[in-house]
């Protein structure tokens, strides 16, 4: 599948077996947990199908004028794939492999304001990669220590608008029919600004500790109410 934008004959093509990926580790220690958490709420909440794929700092791939980019994003919501999960275990081709992503997330960690460039030169920057290559219709970029968060979506002008959120400080993604806000919260001895997820009734997705927390609660309830009426509680 071949497309044309600006001076770019793009094509949809396989990473090849032997491509050396490059082996650098991630930018900051925040990110891998920044993106679990975002993963596995919607996991916990059912909000991922079968056929649906989260990345984390995994490469997605386009073919520009017979060369290959590759970007890892922080993190990517790919709302189907049409081949098995084997194959796309090292890279991810949009338009060859299933669906271009419906959200893409920069966690900034640098001075260089990569996720910003837009240098549409070989090899094109992020955001030309992502708005103008990709068309990916929803870019995040959050801070996560001073927890600044900038959600840019696609226009009738096929270019990134920023985005104002709503009453309750959140952001609609219509693509997964879920709010994306910033809150204050403790993970993995993590105290700080994280991305969470609310649904259409603005209930917030849980994490798994927060679940589990959840269920300690009520059983606690349960028991004082067993009590109350003279029932002592099995353990």
């Amino acid at each position: 599948m071949t497309t044309l934008t600006q001076d770019y004959q793009i094509t949809w093509e396989k990473l090849p077996d032997d491509y050396k990926l490059p082996d650098d580790p991630v930018d900051n220690i925040n990110q891998p947990a920044l993106a679990a958490a975002l993963t596995e709420s919607l996991q916990l909440a059912g909000k991922i199908s079968a056929n649906a794929l989260t990345t984390t700092n995994y490469g997605i791939c386009a073919t520009l004028n017979n060369k290959m980019v590759i970007k890892a994003a922080d993190w990517a919501f790919i709302a189907k794939i049409n081949v098995s999960r084997e194959e796309v275990i090292r890279s991810y081709t949009p338009q060859l492999q299933g669906d271009i992503p419906v959200i893409v997330m920069e966690f900034v960690s640098d001075t260089q304001e990569t996720e910003y460039s837009i240098k549409a030169t070989y090899p094109p920057g992020k955001w030309f990669f992502y708005e103008r290559i990709l068309k990916v219709p929803n870019y995040i970029i959050f801070e996560p220590d001073s927890g600044s968060f900038e959600m840019y979506c696609l226009q009738n002008t096929e270019q990134y608008i920023l985005q104002e959120p709503d009453e309750n400080q959140r952001y609609w993604i219509p693509e997964i029919n879920l709010y994306l806000s910033v809150s204050q919260g403790t993970r993995e001895n993590r105290t700080g600004k994280w991305l969470r997820w609310w649904d259409e009734q603005g209930n917030l997705l849980l994490w798994g500790t927060e679940l589990a927390e959840q269920e300690r609660q009520r059983a606690e309830r349960l028991a004082a109410q067993l009590r109350a009426a003279g029932i002592e509680p099995e353990d």
